[in-house]
Parts: C-alpha cells; structure tokens; sequence
C-alpha cells in the first residue's frame, strides 16, 4: 500500500497536525503534495472545530525545497506564486485564520524554509537547519521569503544567507529571532502541541482577532497600525459586557497562581 505523502491527525480538540510525508527524498514538494498540502489546510479552515494547525516533516528533514527532480523533467506544472489558496500552500497556510505552528523537525530549505515562514510561530528541533538556495538553484522566490526573511532577522543577515546558500542553525536561528525557541528532537512536537493548547485555552474569537490585528497592522506603516488597533478595539469594545471581563480576570490570575507552582 502507497504512502499518503500528507498525513493529517488530530491529537485533541481544536487540533490538527499536518505531516509532509515523503521522508525519502527530505519531503520535496512534489506537485502532489502542493496541491493537496493546500487543498487540506483550505478544508480545514472551513472546518469550525479546528482552530490551531501544527505543521511538521516525517524523517530526518522538515522539507527540502521544490522537487528538483519533477521541476527539471519539465512535466510538472508550477504553482508556486500564485497566490491562489486552492493550489499554492503557502497562500493556503496564509489564508488559515488560525494560528499555525511550524515544528521544524530538521533542514528547511528553501521553498522550505519558505513554506516553514509561512507559520505565525517557529518551534525548531536542535537538529533544524535552515538555508535559501535560491541564488545557487536559479530559481526566484515567489513565497514570500525575500520579503519576509529581512523583516524577522534584518535586511544585512537576510542577504547574508540569501547571497551566499549558507546553512543556519539551531541556535543562531533561535538568537536571530527567527524561531520562537530550540528544544531537543524528542521534546519537538510535545513543544509545538503544548503551545497549541495553550493557544486553544484562549477566547475562541480572541484568538482569530489577535492574529488578525497583529497581521494587519504588520503589513502597515507604524502610525496607521497604531491608528488600525485603536480602531478595532474601539469596535470590540461595544460587544464585552462587564460580568464577562471580571470572570476572564479571575481566570487570567488562576492560571497565572498554576503556571508559578
């Protein structure tokens, strides 16, 4: 029996996990799995009982980049840049309304380092490596990275790795601010789970609307993001009813008693 090369579970409520699945060659993304890595996450944004997505490689790799392999036999044809949710998985995870949390298992790169900063949160394995071959393959990016990368880690370390095709660590990813944290391999999905149901024990609404917010006014000039985030809570305002916001404060400080124990 065939392998799926996508492999979706559901750890617990609120949940899903998403595990590309072709470990034997680093979970290139073949035009297969493009279109059904996109096709799923599109299902599941319509799904109203999942509400955190976790995003993960089988084997030793997190994701190698495009197949390289289907590319130059010249039959597969690209979706990459197309923005379009129903074919490209970048535009699909962006289009996810709920957080996505991207356990980096082992090498990202390029179009998989793309497709890993496409998540809102980056939990990296000790044994991640990042790397933007872009200027070696002589392919252009179209997710998103040439963009993205400077904006995480500055414009001089983003042409650093993007100039010169070099591997970054662990660690160096996790003190240039390109992942939230490192933890050993064996701790990586416990890590990436736990953030996930932390984030699911948040106001349901909440949660959409914090991301939404934060999204938006990164996109903007500082002064207008400023003046958006006024706007919206101004909006969300009219909607909490005081009794609401006392038994939600009496929640927050419980948890912040556990949390210290």
């Amino acid at each position: 029996m065939t392998e799926p090369v996508l492999i979706v579970d559901r750890p617990f409520d609120g949940c899903a996990v998403l595990t590309l699945n072709r470990p034997q060659v680093m979970n290139a993304l073949s035009s297969e799995l493009r279109g059904l890595l996109a096709e799923t996450v599109a299902g599941l944004e319509a799904d109203p009982s999942v509400r955190v997505l976790v995003l993960t490689g089988a084997g030793r790799a997190f994701c190698a980049g495009l197949d390289l392999k289907e590319l130059g036999s010249g039959n597969a044809v690209s979706s990459v840049g197309t923005r379009d949710p129903k074919v490209d998985p970048v535009a699909a995870i962006g289009a996810f309304t709920g957080p996505v949390i991207v356990a980096v298992n082992g090498p990202a790169i390029t179009g998989g380092f793309e497709l890993a900063l496409a998540g809102d949160v980056l939990v990296a394995s000790s044994a991640a490596r990042f790397a933007d071959t872009h200027a070696r393959v002589g392919v252009m990016p179209a997710w998103g990275l040439s963009q993205k990368l400077s904006r995480l880690i500055g414009i001089s370390r983003a042409k650093e790795l993007s100039l010169t095709g070099n591997f970054l660590d662990a660690q160096r990813a996790e003190q240039w601010g390109l992942v939230n944290r490192v933890v050993e391999p064996d701790a990586l999905m416990p890590a990436a789970l736990d953030l996930a149901r932390d984030m699911l024990s948040t106001i349901p609404d909440m949660l959409l609307r914090m991301k939404r917010v934060i999204d938006e006014g990164y996109a903007m000039p500082f002064g207008e993001a400023l003046a958006h985030e006024l706007h919206t809570a101004s909006e969300y305002r009219a909607t909490i009813r005081p009794e609401d916001i006392e038994s939600r404060r009496r929640a927050v400080i419980e948890r912040g008693k556990e949390q210290r124990r």
